[in-house]
């Protein structure tokens, strides 16, 4: 991980941060001393009273982008309802190995896979997920064609996008975890730039996230489709 983690805003309630590809978000069943967002969040004087230092919801290792983290209880409380009840709007932006529709949606249920550690799949006695997404722009590379597309997360399970993608054989480039193309930053081409939600004193905000350097760089790799 070569980017420092970003604060895009903060008050006496909350904390907007600008994750890193590559940061662990928690410590929980944590084996390595490698730093997570927790230790990030120690090391700056969180309440550690506040169940994981506050964080209100994760991304996966290899994903960057926006997450909220709640600087006392009420807000805490307050935040993860909202996310309890879908109303936190979440957007993402991925590079998808394959030639997309304009746009489109997945309506299947997640559970873990039977055929890996830490890995999920589509398991009709899981959980249900729902993801819509729209095409920003086509790439080539080698012959091949790839799509910058716009997610709508409607539920926000564990790997959602990435099982999603890769069940219509769609992986996200990168995620060797589901198929994707090996590519040299080592993690999907995954990032969440867009959050919104009610702030606990009434009124709704919403912030955004530039693509990563690491992500641009790889974008550059490929010919846009006019």
């Amino acid at each position: 991980m070569d980017e420092k983690i970003k604060v895009i805003f903060e008050d006496n309630d909350l904390i907007i941060i600008d994750k890193p590809g590559g940061l662990v978000v928690t410590n929980e069943g944590r084996r390595s001393k490698e730093k997570t967002l927790e230790d990030w969040l120690r090391d700056r004087g969180a309440d550690c009273l506040l169940p994981r230092f506050g964080i209100v919801h994760r991304l996966d290792k290899g994903t960057s982008g926006l997450m909220i983290v709640a600087k006392n209880l009420k807000s805490l409380e307050y935040l993860k309802k909202q996310f309890k009840d879908r109303t936190v709007k979440k957007k993402y932006l991925a590079l998808i190995c394959g030639d997309l529709p304009r746009e489109g949606g997945m309506k299947v249920p997640i559970g873990r896979s039977r055929f890996g550690f830490g890995k999920f799949g589509v398991d009709p006695d899981g959980k249900k997920a729902e993801t819509k997404f729209r095409l920003f722009s086509k790439y080539k590379k080698g012959g091949k064609v790839y799509s910058l597309v716009d997610i709508d997360l409607m539920t926000g399970r564990t790997h959602q996008i990435r099982v999603h993608f890769s069940n219509l054989r769609w992986p996200l480039l990168g995620d060797k975890l589901y198929g994707g193309e090996k590519v040299w930053i080592n993690r999907p081409f995954l990032h969440s730039y867009r959050i919104s939600f009610v702030h606990p004193d009434g009124k709704t905000i919403q912030f955004e996230s530039e693509l990563p350097t690491d992500l641009k760089s790889v974008l550059s790799e490929y010919e846009k489709e006019n």
